[in-house]
């Protein structure tokens, strides 16, 4: 079974009291990298590995991913769900989605990580079919993770 990966931009915040205290620019703003509804694609099949090559998706304009600091927070779950992994067991809805965002403590950025299945075969594909009838990557508040 293969599997990719899609890094979606859901939010940008900004804390402008926080940079008036602490910045040495205190009117820095939003994150200028990242626009809400931007999209990075990742996929690990036959040659091709976007991981290894510090996140050389597909994005907005044929873009890599454009900042080392949020690749630093994300990229171990891209790595997680590119290798199969759930990404965040019992703590999300879906054992096959996240939410996370980058360190900048004054301006964040929440991204959404998804992995898609990919069958190979007839089984696996079987498999798939039968995993999301059963609500098998499902989780609700019953069973969640609380921490």
């Amino acid at each position: 079974m293969r599997h990719h990966v899609r890094v979606t931009v859901l939010e940008k915040k900004c804390f402008c009291d926080l940079q008036r205290r602490y910045l040495a620019d205190p009117a820095s703003g939003p994150c200028g990298v990242f626009e809400v509804g931007d999209t990075f694609e990742f996929w690990r099949d036959g040659g091709r590995d976007d991981f290894w090559r510090f996140g050389r998706a597909s994005g907005p304009e044929g873009r890599d991913f454009p900042c080392a600091e949020a690749w630093d927070c994300i990229s171990r779950y891209v790595y997680t769900a590119l290798q199969g992994g759930s990404i965040m067991h019992r703590w999300t809805s879906d054992d096959r989605q996240m939410v996370a965002c980058c360190n900048d403590g004054t301006r964040p950025v929440v991204f959404l990580i998804e992995r898609e299945d990919l069958a190979d075969t007839p089984e696996e594909e079987a498999w798939l079919v039968e995993a999301e009838r059963t609500g098998y990557f499902k989780s609700d508040a019953e069973d969640a993770y609380t921490g």
